[in-house]
């Protein structure tokens, strides 16, 4: 169990899209986006999840990581890829917000989106993160 209010390293990135053609998206997020960053094995990546709206015209995809230094992996290996040019195909990003305490580096590189940061305050976290 975790102590209530204590420090976290964990870091949430949501990204708030409109859908250019759902059923594309579809096949596109799942066959290809979550498949291509699965396989990637990141081992301090916590998730990668797609989320669509009922009237399947926004998307939100939420990362999550055990810190700082593990979402600039993924970022790095996100720029690397394939899907970095894909993306833009299938949805429009409306919003980055980061949660969590990312390091100058982070900050630096997400700015650029127009990242709204929002640093750990309070509460707790009952997932437990092992190795992957």
């Amino acid at each position: 169990m975790t102590i209530l209010n204590s420090p976290t390293e964990r870091i949430v990135l949501i990204f708030e899209c409109k859908v250019k053609d759902l059923e594309n998206f579809k096949i596109w997020s799942k066959d290809r986006a979550s498949k291509y960053v699965y396989d990637l094995k990141e081992e301090s990546s916590i998730s990668y999840e797609w989320h669509v709206s009922e009237n399947g015209k926004e998307a939100t995809l939420i990362e999550s990581f055990v810190n700082s230094d593990a979402m600039m992996i993924r970022l790095g290996n996100h720029v690397a890829s394939p899907l970095a040019t894909e993306v833009t195909e299938h949805v429009e990003i409306m919003r980055v917000l980061c949660l969590g305490n990312v390091k100058k580096d982070a900050i630096e590189a997400l700015t650029p989106w127009g990242t709204q940061f929002h640093f750990h305050h309070s509460g707790y976290n009952r997932e437990v993160v092992g190795p992957r």
